[in-house]
């Protein structure tokens, strides 16, 4: 999977497969670590003794056209159950994840603590409340499109603008889902290397399966996730060097 960072990387990328990073792993996922284990906004992981990672709280708002599939994304990066069926979401549903790194130039560990936000499109036109309560406190967005929806790709552009301001520096990323067809794709890779070239935004892939064992485990989030953090981290370093 490709993922784009910055040229020296913020956080240690295999920390996960060391026996240290494996451990705090385990804490946190279910199923024999196949599948991480979801919070409630009040809870917390129970991590091994003696081990203390600082919390760094993050919120972050998925947006794309409807029909994408920003809720399935969220349910497969916070190992929730994918739905089968698709349903226009009503209002704002947040859901909240934990997910451990390891700060290279500090050589220490962090628990990523991110609440994902999202709202169905009706809602967003109907209810005026809706786009400011998304974007204050932002610290990044996920924009979401399809692969076999050239529509939702052709509307990034859009997209950012209507939820970014010139200079706020959010982290900002793009996820392309149903990457499992990606045989039918509308959207070739040079229009990737492209975009990412010019709006210097890494493009990911995700495959969202409902009722899979084999398309949904923690080794397909794992660089995205990785990649995530990576780009919250480099913002928070920015905005520290800015002061």
């Amino acid at each position: 999977m490709d993922t784009t960072f910055p040229s020296e990387s913020l956080i240690v990328q295999d920390w996960l497969h060391t026996p240290e990073g494996t451990d705090v792993l385990r804490t946190i996922t279910v199923n024999n670590g196949s599948r991480l284990r979801s919070y409630g906004l009040l809870e917390r992981p129970n991590l091994p003794p003696g081990c203390l990672l600082e919390d760094v709280h993050y919120k972050m708002i998925v947006v794309g056209k409807c029909s994408v599939g920003k809720t399935s994304t969220i349910a497969h990066l916070c190992g929730r159950p994918i739905p089968d069926i698709h349903s226009e979401t009503a209002g704002i549903q947040t859901n909240k994840m934990y997910w451990p790194v390891k700060i290279t130039h500090l050589n220490k560990r962090v628990l990523m603590n991110l609440t994902f936000w999202d709202t169905g499109e009706i809602s967003g036109k109907k209810f005026d409340h809706i786009l400011p309560a998304c974007k204050a406190g932002l610290d990044g967005i996920l924009y979401l499109f399809s692969f076999i929806d050239k529509s939702s790709w052709e509307e990034l552009p859009h997209l950012i603008a209507r939820f970014t301001d010139p200079g706020d520096k959010l982290a900002k990323i793009v996820i392309g889902t149903k990457f499992d067809q990606y045989a039918h794709s509308e959207v070739s890779q040079r229009e990737l290397r492209s975009f990412e070239s010019r709006w210097q935004t890494p493009v990911l892939k995700i495959s969202n399966v409902p009722n899979s064992d084999d398309g949904n485990n923690l080794n397909d989030i794992i660089p995205i996730m990785n990649c995530i953090c990576e780009h919250l981290w480099q913002r928070d370093v920015f905005k520290e060097e800015r002061k």
